[in-house]
């Protein structure tokens, strides 16, 4: 087995000793996993420069990963599945999704248990290390892949592309050559007369060059010129909103596709291993989560194809790629940058969809899904997004045919594709603000607060019953063109320049075809920018009167509202480019627009929609609209029961604020 050893470094018990329901207490376990896999595994195969990693005495490829476990004190308390969390850039996530608890989960913080659900329900939860450029910050989890080099020895070099745009107010000079501050990589010659820079305002423009003269490879430390060359500095300076690309060469290489070897081989050890494994023989069932970034991740490791172990067994049997629209990522090919998430860059964005689609322009055609299925073990699968994912231009394309511009068919048998209706990229955050702690955003409407973890929390447990073959989930839900829901989103967003004092997208983005040429070589690296192709449909859910959507699994926010819950929301002046919508770089975000209170500040305002007052004679008969509209959602099972109270009572704050606060 490839995961030779778990090393334990620090064990206790969790949440204080916190007992939760049937299963009681949970353990909290920090360590290490060993892996040697062995680069002549068939089941290896579809890792990127395999063969170029450095060998040990065995001839194996030997690597590290962090790791965190939750577990059951008595695993035979558990409902013998495992959780691994995809971790986003090293930082957890399982808990603040599915536990609706604290985000912060890092550095000497302890884990919050939120309301406990995933600890209720017996998973054992894996928060697993993939990502090798993760930067060594406390409670931070990476993997320490090894370097790729030549049989001479030599390091393997090439072209990196690289992708910023400023969020906060101010310009800056001076730029860290990674996505989010992670570790960069640096140019082999400092003053390369090849590299390039690039600015433009939309992902949708031609680029335009800066002169070689106007910027370097170095930093400014006390206003001196210091030669640390994992910075580029502009004489202009980079513009907040302004997205910026820079090509160089780069002096190293490592084998990002480790990433999937040590998820696939973490949750297989944990599945079949006997000796020296914490959870002794109680799993049967191993399922991933992962969103955005991580989402991403899911979808690549399906299109590789990599989930049987190197003895043949599945490893994953579940999988919920979330917040990952049609997308892929850097996370196997030469010079990756697993952080990187813009979409209109990303090589081999077709195909997207589980089944045979074909593109009618390029002639190409296939599944994300051909590699796996040729070689087995193909998980059940749960693709989960939301209204931001379809305004960027690429969700849609999971369930579109494009030669005949009607509903691709779907795989039923092992696939789900839900829309999660008038929400954003992120779970929403009550009350309605306008700026985002995180990365200092500002939008030009409040930010989406409709809090979509209940559905999460529901499909989880309808992958579970799935796996184990207990029930069937619940059917797909998204727009669809056979039934009219499906609509450009251009059209769509003609139709919010109705609503007074709000400024609709005019610069929407479009995923796009892109050629990389010769140099795009079997995936190994990107050399950028590559030349434009056609726009892809980009496809969003048809809105009703109150301008809220009407296909997908839709929660009472959507269809008992009191605002316009959109997928979409504007940069805010102050940080830049104020027609490009906020997302291009970093989450995505989308708008909570507030009903008139009443009749009489509807009739003002001019305001198109419905006022609260019209639509709901008392709280009495709003709330019991809830409840009703959450019930039916239990009934269909895309909601479970406990929730229920949960959003009747988040309802009435929400009642209070809109009606009597503003």
């Amino acid at each position: 087995m490839s995961l030779e050893k778990l090393e334990i470094t620090h064990e206790k018990l969790f949440s204080n000793g916190e007992s939760f329901g049937e299963v009681g207490t949970y353990q909290e376990i920090t360590g290490i996993a060993h892996f040697s896999i062995d680069p002549n595994n068939p089941n290896n195969n579809g890792i990127i420069d395999i063969n170029l990693a450095p060998r040990n005495p065995h001839g194996e490829i030997s690597f590290t990963s962090q790791f965190v476990m939750l577990k059951p004190t008595r695993q035979e308390l558990g409902n013998g599945s495992v959780l691994f969390d995809v971790v986003n850039r090293g930082r957890k996530t399982a808990m603040n999704v599915f536990n609706s608890s604290n985000r912060t989960n890092l550095g000497d913080v302890p884990i919050d248990s939120g309301n406990g659900f995933l600890m209720r329900q017996g998973y054992t939860v894996v928060f697993g290390g993939w990502q090798y450029d993760v930067p060594p910050e406390p409670g931070l989890i990476g993997i320490s892949a090894p370097q790729a080099f030549y049989d001479d020895g030599s390091p393997v070099q090439g072209k990196i592309h690289c992708w910023f745009q400023i969020q906060q107010e101010d310009p800056t000079s001076i730029l860290l050559l990674s996505d989010r501050n992670h570790l960069p990589h640096s140019p082999t010659d400092p003053n390369e007369e090849s590299a390039m820079l690039f600015e433009r305002q939309h992902p949708n423009e031609l680029p335009t060059a800066i002169d070689r003269s106007l910027w370097r490879f170095i930093r400014v430390e006390d206003n001196q010129l210091e030669p640390d060359t994992n910075y580029i500095y502009y004489d202009e300076q980079f513009k907040p909103g302004t997205i910026y690309e820079l090509v160089f060469t780069t002096k190293k290489s490592h084998i990002a596709g480790l990433g999937f070897a040590a998820m696939r081989d973490m949750v297989s050890f944990l599945k079949y291993a006997e000796e020296g494994n914490p959870c002794g023989t109680s799993i049967k069932k191993a399922h991933a989560f992962g969103a955005s970034q991580s989402g991403r991740f899911l979808r690549t490791y399906l299109y590789t194809g990599i989930n049987s172990d190197e003895s043949g067994r599945q490893a994953l049997d579940g999988v919920i790629a979330h917040v990952a629209g049609g997308m892929k990522g850097e996370f196997n090919i030469r010079f990756a940058q697993p952080s990187k998430d813009i979409c209109y860059v990303l090589p081999g964005l077709f195909p997207c969809a589980d089944t045979e689609q074909l593109d009618p322009l390029t002639g190409l055609s296939g599944s994300l899904l051909d590699v796996s299925r040729k070689n087995g073990n193909l998980p059940k699968i749960m693709f989960t997004n939301t209204s931001a994912e379809y305004w960027r231009g690429d969700a849609a394309l999971i369930h579109t045919n494009l030669s005949e511009m009607s509903d691709q068919p779907e795989d039923s048998e092992n696939i789900r594709r839900y829309l999660f209706a008038g929400t954003q990229h992120g779970i929403g955050e009550f009350p309605p603000e306008k700026y985002r702690s995180a990365d200092t955003v500002i939008g030009q409407e409040s930010f989406n607060t409709v809090d979509y973890s209940p559905l999460l929390r529901s499909v989880l447990e309808n992958l579970n019953d799935w796996v184990f073959g207990e029930n069937n989930p619940p059917e797909s839900q998204h727009p669809s063109l056979s039934k009219g829901t499906a609509v450009d989103s251009e059209k769509i967003a003609t139709r919010f320049q109705d609503i007074p004092k709000v400024n609709a997208p005019t610069m929407i983005p479009r995923a796009m075809r892109l050629d990389h040429g010769d140099e795009l070589d079997e995936g190994r690296t990107t050399t950028l920018p590559p030349k434009q192709g056609e726009y892809f449909p980009a496809l969003v859910s048809d809105i009703g009167e109150d301008y809220n959507e009407i296909s997908g699994i839709i929660l009472p926010d959507i269809s008992v509202p009191l605002a316009t819950y959109t997928g979409w929301n504007l940069r805010d002046p102050k940080i830049g480019n104020p027609k490009l919508v906020i997302g291009i770089t970093g989450g995505l975000a989308g708008s909570t627009i507030t009903f008139p209170a009443t009749r009489q500040e509807q009739i003002a305002r001019s305001d198109p929609r419905k006022s609260i007052e019209e639509l709901y004679n008392s709280e009495n008969t709003y709330i019991a609209m809830v409840k009703g509209a959450a019930d039916q959602l239990v009934d269909l099972r895309y909601l479970l029961e406990e929730d229920v109270e949960r959003i009747v009572e988040q309802s009435k704050i929400k009642w209070n604020y809109y009606t009597t606060e503003q």
